[in-house]
C-alpha cells in the first residue's frame, strides 16, 4: 500500500501529522510506503501532481485514465479539500482530518486582510500576493478565484471516503464539515474536543492504518 499525505495551508512535506504517519509506518509497517509531497504551489499544480504521483507509483495508466490501485490519500485541512477532488477525478481511497471544504470562502479573508491594509475597496488584487504561507507558497488572486472555480459540490466516491472531524476545531466548522459528506454518503467520524491540528494524531495511528487498509 502506498499512502500519500496531503498537508494543509500553512505546513509543508515535514508536517508533523505526516512524519508521524511515516515514521509509524516504518517501525510497524514496512510494507507500506509513505509520501510526504511539498505541496507549496498553486492549486493547479497541486491537482495535478498528485494525479501524477499516483500515477507514477502504480504505473497502470490506460487510455489516459489513471487507475489509484494500492494507493490512498490522507488529507488535512485545505489537504482534505485536494484529497476530496482527486478522489473524485479517479475514485481513490481517502482519510480526512478536519477537512476544508469551502477554500473558496475561508480563504477569501487573505484577500480582505490585503484590501483593509492598502486602505481601499478598489485596490487591484489579480497580480499580486494576498497571503505567504508558512510553507513558501505565494497565495494570489488568481488562486482564490482557481477554488471558486473548483468547489465541492459533490463526493463521487463515498465508499472511498472517510473523514474525521473534531468537535473542538477552532479554524474551519466541523458542522459543516459533517453535513456535507454526510449529506454525500460518505461516512464521518466526530470526535470529542480535539483541535484543527488534529494534535492527537499520533495515538490514533493503529486506528488510521487499519481504517485506510479497510478502505482500499
Amino acid at each position: 500500500m502506498n499512502i500519500i499525505y496531503i498537508h494543509g495551508l500553512d505546513s509543508d512535506a515535514n508536517s508533523t501529522k505526516g512524519l508521524l504517519l511515516e515514521k509509524y509506518c516504518q517501525q510497524y509497517h514496512p510494507d507500506i510506503n509513505v509520501l510526504r509531497p511539498d505541496l507549496n504551489k498553486t492549486p493547479d499544480e497541486v491537482f495535478r501532481q498528485i494525479l501524477l504521483l499516483i500515477n507514477s507509483l502504480n504505473n497502470n495508466t490506460e487510455n489516459g485514465h489513471i487507475e489509484p490501485s494500492n494507493t490512498v490519500l490522507v488529507g488535512s485541512s485545505l489537504g482534505g479539500y485536494f484529497s476530496t477532488l482527486v478522489s473524485n477525478h479517479i475514485g481513490c481511497a481517502a482519510l480526512l482530518l478536519n477537512p476544508s471544504i469551502q477554500p473558496h470562502i475561508t480563504l477569501q479573508r487573505f484577500s480582505k486582510d490585503l484590501t483593509l491594509n492598502n486602505g481601499t475597496k478598489d485596490y487591484d488584487l489579480r497580480g499580486n500576493v494576498v497571503h505567504s504561507t508558512a510553507g513558501g507558497w505565494d497565495i494570489t488572486k488568481a488562486d482564490l478565484q482557481w477554488f471558486e472555480a473548483h468547489q465541492l459540490s459533490a463526493v463521487n466516491y463515498p465508499n472511498k471516503i472517510l473523514v474525521l472531524v473534531k468537535e473542538g476545531d477552532e479554524l474551519l466548522n466541523p458542522e459543516m464539515s459533517k453535513q456535507f459528506y454526510e449529506e454525500q454518503g460518505a461516512m464521518v467520524t466526530v470526535q470529542a474536543g480535539g483541535d484543527h491540528r488534529f494534535s492527537n494524531f499520533g495515538e490514533q495511528l493503529p486506528m488510521v492504518i487499519d481504517t485506510l487498509k479497510q478502505l482500499l
